[in-house]
């Protein structure tokens, strides 16, 4: 195999510590490319601030009920997942999926969510669930491609004066 093709490898890893930087800086890309209009450019900074800190991604790395991973190609971060035991002995939730606006639609997503299945299934989980703004009319249909389901709905204050007004989605595995 030549270099330039061994180099442009698509593969998905565990996020290691030294990598939160790179992680932070893709989800405010992402984020301020893909939030606007669905919610407040106030509340993209402050979930920003609340869910991608640096100092947040590493105690989370360190966290045995936790984990996250990054989707490359070549040595470029494109995408991202991350997720967690619910306290369903059944259940793991897809916490964070996101994928570089440009990379979109091209399957990584599902590369992702497949990982996911399978890190759940090895744990004993038969179903994955995530949570997603009933505004983001993209991510819903995306999700429901890869065979999630609209299970209910919920608005959760996160402070600040913000809340998350989304649909709880799932898929069994």
């Amino acid at each position: 195999m030549s270099e330039k093709i061994k180099s442009r490898a698509i593969r998905i890893e565990p996020l290691a510590p030294h990598e939160v930087e790179r992680i932070s800086a893709l989800a405010a890309d992402i984020w301020w490319q893909h939030y606007p209009g669905i919610i407040s450019a106030a509340q993209i900074e402050y979930m920003l601030a609340q869910r991608y800190d640096p100092r947040i991604l590493r105690e989370e790395l360190q966290r045995d009920e936790v984990w996250w991973d990054k989707l490359l190609i070549g040595n470029e971060i494109i995408g991202f997942s991350s997720g967690f035991l619910t306290d369903r002995p059944d259940e793991m939730k897809l916490d964070k999926l996101y994928v570089r606006q440009d990379r979109q639609r091209r399957g990584y997503g599902g590369m992702l969510i497949e990982r996911a299945c399978v890190f759940a299934r090895d744990l004993g989980c038969v179903k994955l669930t995530l949570a997603v703004n009933k505004k983001n009319w993209n991510a819903i249909a995306a999700y429901g491609k890869y065979g999630f389901e609209i299970e209910g709905a919920v608005v959760k204050d996160i402070g600040g004066g913000f809340v998350m007004d989304d649909y709880l989605m799932a898929r069994k595995i």
